[in-house]
């Protein structure tokens, strides 16, 4: 199977999106075809052994749009700030609206006041038939204009795909037509001046022209998290010539300013302090702080050196480095960060099913409803004009795009957001289900805790504390095990406070070491035996560990992992070392508790350790013990006992269970497998964005709710009032061209709801 993403044109209403996957999923070997209007795209997951891309872009085309390949990132959104498009539709759109206004002068005014100045030829009781072709030739030029909304309606009403602009093409065809054949009977009887609805036909184009001028910048600004990433990449970058580039002597290097699209892998480059980094790359040599807050979050500068990653987009604070590039084009983190927010923009939420059901259909029904009831006022003895009347206010009324941007616009909003505060949600499924999860399983290490191992406590017999950490550190300084990293580490930190002034020096010396892979280690330090190591380590040794027990029950009740102490074959203490819980945890899970979340934490440690940890950072229940294979298990069953599961790790031992959750959460220092996995990924590694995640999940949702039921109330008050139900009663009725500036407004409000998500609270 294939999983492609095509880019779809000629698209301008829900019932055009409608149509495209109504086409497409009728295609063999077609398993899901998702088209999002906002976006122009079409995801599409097909069986390449029975339809071709060539085939599923032949059915699209046959249908009245087209396919094209998804440009690459960068290209792409270069072609959205190009401005030279819209710089030519906004001078149309002037002239368009001149034109109008020129329109509705010359052929209202004098119906509205007779003391309105016109041209002597153009007064409707001397000279009709001149005022006629003057309005005729003005709503011409407004056709002519916006005749792509003609020629694309006609298009897709010819394919038997309708869309919102084969609305506007009969009504604004009909009412220039039925003014046409009565200025043509003008010359036998002048009362027929009073017949002319030229200006019907132009004002409510120029309208649908405004609206959707206005739409298109209200929708650009749902693209802003997108375009101010790209535009942290700065447009050039300095290339050293790696011929005379040696560390060294790298000032002497030949430099030359480059494109940054030229840029190739394993070239070099020079950042110079307070420059912004071009380009993925790994740092040769030089040193400087770096900036990197646009992607992690950190507000601190982040220390730079050889061996270092740079991310393009960040910026130097001090310090000149030179670069080896590492990744270009479409690899880089910020376009993989891009391509991963366009992504769930072109994943519908499956709130949107509703109004897709309803485009399908609507708009073949609104051409129906508008025909009938103009039959029925011609039938109730109302004369053509009025029955036109009727017959256009309804087939522009009702506009299906407010019900095609309800959802796609709170989408890309939301996740624009989510992007902003490093929260990137891998579709609209996603986003729509982080807001309806009541549990939120917790993984212990790299997740509640940050996955550095500390020396929690040292608990010392027949020996001071300070010798017995001083020689622990001389002799764990020469193994590589965490444990003794941070035994390492604690004696550095603790040396002030408990007199160390020594370790690991003349006083210390150590002699005789061997490492015991998976158990400790042994060695001599100032002519003592020293071992230190696991329980089953002592007992190996014939060491009695029982003076010890009553401490060592203490260092496990706080989560630590064990580490005794021997020297000369007699236990002298214990130390307790323990992972670190994140200063966030904490927070993170009262927050989650605040709004009615359930948290569990999951853990392959011991029950004591465990339970320890989830005490400390608030957790009420915790699964311990658990093996890698076993927490996709405990998932699967909180999921039977019908609860709504988020899942949250960072390890590749937790990727079977991200996958088996509702909603999978990666943390962003994690492995690249559970990265993969997960649905959505924090990429500040800050558990507090989980709360922050579906908070913003349940204001997209209800953005979408109200966008929706703003557009289905709007349509279901809009057709019947254009049919004409208030005339009779009232005499109310609505008029083509307002009901051209309400379908308007109705989809400028849609987008504009959404909008407000970018003031959103998180927390």
């Amino acid at each position: 199977m294939r999983d492609e993403t095509y880019k779809i044109t000629g698209m301008h209403c829900a019932a055009c999106s409608a149509s495209v996957e109504r086409v497409t999923q009728k295609l063999p070997g077609v398993e899901k075809s998702e088209v999002n209007l906002m976006t122009e795209t079409m995801h599409i997951i097909y069986d390449e052994t029975q339809v071709s891309a060539d085939e599923i872009g032949a059915k699209i085309r046959k249908a009245g749009f087209g396919m094209e390949d998804m440009p690459a990132v960068t290209d792409k959104w270069q072609r959205l700030d190009m401005e030279g498009e819209g710089a030519a539709e906004k001078t149309g759109l002037i002239a368009a609206c001149v034109l109008s206004a020129i329109l509705m002068y010359v052929s209202m005014g004098q119906m509205m006041t007779s003391s309105l100045w016109v041209p002597g030829f153009l007064d409707m009781a001397q000279h009709p038939l001149s005022l006629a072709v003057v309005e005729m030739v003005l709503a011409l030029g407004v056709l002519c204009i916006g005749r792509r909304y003609i020629i694309g309606g006609y298009k897709a009403l010819f394919h038997l795909n309708p869309n919102m602009d084969s609305l506007v093409a009969i009504g604004c065809s009909c009412s220039f037509l039925y003014s046409l054949v009565m200025a043509c009977m003008i010359p036998g009887d002048k009362s027929y001046v009073h017949q002319l609805y030229f200006e019907s036909a132009a004002v409510v184009l120029t309208l649908i022209m405004v609206g959707k001028y206005m739409e298109a910048g209200s929708k650009d600004k749902t693209k802003d998290a997108v375009k101010s990433l790209l535009r942290l990449v700065p447009d050039t970058a300095i290339r050293v010539d790696a011929d005379t580039f040696d560390e060294g002597s790298e000032f002497t290097a030949a430099v030359s300013e480059v494109p940054t699209a030229t840029l190739k892998k394993d070239d070099i480059i020079l950042i110079k302090s307070g420059a912004r980094i071009p380009i993925d790359a790994v740092v040769l040599s030089g040193e400087g702080s770096v900036d990197e807050s646009m992607l992690t979050g950190e507000s601190l500068p982040v220390p730079k050196g050889p061996g270092d990653m740079l991310i393009g987009g960040s910026v130097t604070y001090n310090g000149t480095l030179y670069a080896r590039v590492v990744h270009t084009g479409n690899d880089t983190t910020i376009s993989s960060i891009v391509r991963f927010i366009e992504e769930a923009q072109a994943h519908k939420a499956p709130i949107s099913r509703l109004a897709d059901k309803v485009a399908g259909i609507f708009v073949p029904a609104v051409m129906a409803i508008a025909l009938v009831a103009a039959i029925i006022w011609l039938v109730a003895g109302k004369d053509p004009a009025f029955a036109l009347k009727i017959f256009t206010a309804v087939l522009v009324v009702a506009c299906p795009c407010s019900l095609g941007l309800a959802t796609p616009t709170a989408v890309m909003v939301g996740t624009g957001v989510g992007a902003k505060n490093g929260i990137l949600l891998r579709s609209g499924e996603a986003l729509e289900a982080a807001g309806k999860v009541d549990t939120v399983v917790l993984d212990k290490t790299g997740t509640v805790t940050s996955g550095k191992m500390r020396l929690r406590k040292v608990v010392a017999q027949n020996i001071s504390a300070a010798e017995l950490l001083a020689c622990a550190a001389a002799v764990e300084r020469l193994s590589s095990h965490p444990l003794a990293k941070a035994i390492v580490s604690g004696a550095e930190e603790k040396a002030e406070k408990l007199g160390i002034s020594d370790a690991g020096g003349d006083k210390y010396a150590v002699t005789e070491f061997a490492d015991i892979p998976g158990r400790g280690a042994k060695a001599k330090v100032d002519g003592r035996e020293y071992i230190f190591g696991s329980a089953r380590l002592m007992r190996e040794n014939e060491i009695d560990i029982k003076a010890a027990k009553e401490h060592a029950d203490e260092l496990a009740e706080m989560g630590c992992a064990l580490v005794y102490a021997a020297a000369d074959g007699r236990c002298v203490g214990v130390l307790g070392v323990s992972d670190t819980v994140r200063d966030e945890a904490k927070a993170a899970v009262a927050a989650l508790k605040d709004i009615g979340i359930e948290v569990i934490m999951m853990t392959g440690d011991s029950e004591a350790a465990g339970k320890s940890t989830a005490r400390e950072v608030g957790i009420d229940r915790a699964f311990t013990e658990v093996l890698p294979e076993g927490k996709a298990t405990h998932v699967e069953e909180l999921k039977a006992a019908g609860h709504r599961v988020m899942m949250v790790g960072d390890g590749i031992n937790d990727a079977p269970a991200l996958t088996a959750a509702d909603i999978g959460v990666a943390i962003g220092s994690g492995s690249d497998i559970a990265l993969e996995s997960g649905d959505i990924v924090l990429m500040k590694s800050d558990i507090e964005d989980i709360p922050r995640a579906v908070r913003l999940s349940r204001a997209t949702v209800r953005n979408i709710k109200q966008n929706l039921f703003w557009a289905f109330f709007y349509n279901c008050i809009g057709i019947p009032i254009a049919a004409g139900v208030l005339y009779p009663a009232f005499g109310f009725l609505l008029s083509p061209m307002i009901a051209g500036l309400a379908m308007s407004l109705s989809s400028i409000c849609v987008v504009s709801n959404a909008l407000r998500l970018r003031r959103v609270n998180l927390g």
